[in-house]
């Protein structure tokens, strides 16, 4: 069961919320934005259902609601930023406009982020750089929940990877996807639903396969991109391992079982080896390496071959990443916003917190 809300209803009792925690105008303003682009775009584990998980984060004093954002040292392409334990969602877009002001000026632009916090979807700070025609990359590191392969461990987290890439008469390329077979918050989606995870998903503590989506309470672990070495699940780990040491060790913030969990109620780790989440972006000027027009005419002539590809029995069409996303926007922005009963239940009580009405 869930209930239909306009993104004009949900947008305003959000940025309510985050102005109630002390966000400036702007910074509420983005942070808003930033997090309802999630639910706008289909991908409800980490949009408004996640909103009164930042709320108890600052209650924690774990999330600063005015951070003063620096750069600890630059080049005229790189730069490590601290985010002085700023909200991920206003904390990535700004690291990723730093990017983006470098590449302008020198053809790419590289940014790591140390003290930080979870940031939304990756999608959204990608995507910030195709206005510019840029391509744009986007990754962090998350709490510990996945398992290397052979190991029982949870030693990385679901650490996801965006590519954004520009066309001309064609939607953009957009790659957006964990390093995991599952986010883990598709698994609480399951749980609201009282519903099976499939297998390849998770494991349970001893490392037996589980379709058990509360397996994680029980000291199991998600499983990297593959499930199974059988399947390829080496490769996600080594993915996942990239994205931990481009977004954490080399920005300075915590790395492996260290990265400070979501829950405000799991303890911090002990002997932390850096400073809050890291993050990283990248962003490429497309005339940097050929003329831009040149490139969106080849990158429409890529997508629409691939889109005439011959299909597999049983399915319509060939998608291109991003494709399903933009399609629910169109969707969403003109139906408005499913939001699950038990979503809806947490914000109501986030509401009577704060004195907001939900709508």
């Amino acid at each position: 069961m869930s209930t239909v809300f306009s993104f004009q209803q949900l947008f305003d009792f959000t940025k309510s919320v985050f102005l109630k925690i002390g966000c400036p105008e702007e910074d509420a303003t983005l942070a808003t934005n930033v997090l309802l682009s999630a639910d706008i775009r289909g991908v409800d584990s980490h949009g408004i259902a996640r909103l009164s998980g930042y709320v108890r984060l600052w209650e924690a004093k774990r999330v600063n609601a005015t951070p003063v954002i620096k750069i600890l040292h630059e080049t005229p392409s790189t730069a490590t930023v601290d985010g002085d334990s700023g909200l991920g969602l206003v904390v990535a877009p700004k690291a990723m406009q730093i990017a983006i002001d470098k590449a302008n000026n020198v053809g790419t632009g590289w940014v790591s982020v140390q003290n930080s916090n979870h940031f939304g979807i990756a999608g959204y700070h990608a995507m910030m750089a195709l206005e510019h025609d840029m391509i744009g990359i986007c990754m962090t590191n998350a709490s510990p929940l996945v398992s290397p392969t052979f190991s029982v461990e949870r030693l990385l987290g679901t650490n996801p990877i965006c590519v954004s890439i520009p066309a001309g008469e064609e939607p953009p390329f957009v790659a957006d996807l964990a390093t995991t077979t599952a986010a883990n918050g598709k698994l609480e989606i399951l749980q609201r639903k009282n519903a099976e995870a499939p297998l390849g998903w998770i494991q349970d503590k001893d490392g037996h396969p589980s379709t058990n989506p509360h397996e994680l309470k029980n000291g199991g672990a998600l499983l990297p991109l593959g499930g199974d070495r059988e399947h390829g699940s080496h490769k996600g780990y080594a993915l996942g391992a990239v994205v931990d040491i481009f977004s954490a060790v080399l920005s300075g913030a915590n790395y492996g079982p260290w990265v400070p969990p979501f829950p405000a109620y799991v303890p911090m780790p002990t002997g932390m080896p850096g400073k809050g989440i890291g993050h990283f972006f990248g962003a490429m000027r497309v005339d940097a390496f050929r003329p831009a027009s040149e490139f969106r005419e080849h990158m429409d002539n890529w997508i629409r071959r691939f889109r005439s590809a011959k299909t597999a029995g049983g399915f319509e069409k060939v998608l291109i990443p991003g494709d399903p996303e933009r399609e629910m926007e169109a969707e969403r922005k003109h139906a408005g916003i499913p939001v699950l009963q038990a979503v809806v239940d947490d914000l109501k009580t986030l509401g009577e917190k704060f004195d907001l009405p939900l709508v």
